[in-house]
């Protein structure tokens, strides 16, 4: 019997990551800095039932594991204050003019970021959902680049964030991002597209 030999794909990378939040005028980000996503299942399991009579087992019902969602840890290279505004909420505020002389204001002009602040300690803000998709390098033997592998999470949330800082170590935040499909909806997708069709980054 001759058996057929599977697809596979050889997947290397974190090439991009790209938020789109779930809005009436979406925002849309685009990592190309992050450098590892973990990807752990949220599941939720019903432990098995016995029938155990003097000693012996008799019968019994199977655990039953519930896949319930997808915990993202994201961690990029840069800090990106638009992002952790995404993920926890907060205002930025921006530059208004290139000299940074006028009161800062919350619309984006081009001058850079002022400022940013959190939510309230104590107040539990509205969560921002987004879509994550993440791109990984597809290689061949010749050490060409043949496509990419996109995973696309829906329903992303994220958790509160907290900055650490060290001597001679550039920041490299980590990122908690909840992934919450709708009913009848799958936790996430695969898609493998050509090498052209990376998204680019301005």
């Amino acid at each position: 019997m001759s058996l057929k030999k599977a697809n596979a794909v050889a997947t290397i990378d974190v090439a991009l990551v790209t938020v789109e939040t779930e809005e009436t005028t979406p925002k849309v980000f685009a990592l190309d800095t992050a450098s590892k996503l973990e990807i752990e299942s949220q599941l939720e399991t019903t432990e098995a039932i016995k029938l155990i009579i003097k000693g012996a087992l008799k019968a019994q019902k199977g655990e039953e594991v519930t896949l319930t969602g997808t915990q993202i840890t994201l961690t990029d290279n840069i800090f990106t204050p638009e992002l952790v505004q995404v993920l926890q909420g907060g205002t930025i505020l921006y530059w208004a003019d290139a000299d940074h002389t006028d009161d800062p204001t919350t619309t984006d002009a081009g001058f850079g970021i002022a400022s940013y602040t959190p939510p309230v300690a104590g107040k539990k803000p509205k969560p921002t959902y987004f879509t994550l998709k993440a791109y990984s390098a597809i290689y061949n033997a010749a050490a060409q680049i043949t496509g990419y592998e996109v995973a696309t999470y829906p329903h992303c949330y994220g958790q509160p964030v907290a900055l650490s800082s060290e001597d001679n170590v550039f920041r490299a935040p980590e990122y908690t991002i909840n992934s919450a499909p709708d009913t009848g909806e799958a936790p996430y997708r695969l898609d493998y597209i050509d090498p052209d069709e990376l998204p680019e980054v301005e």
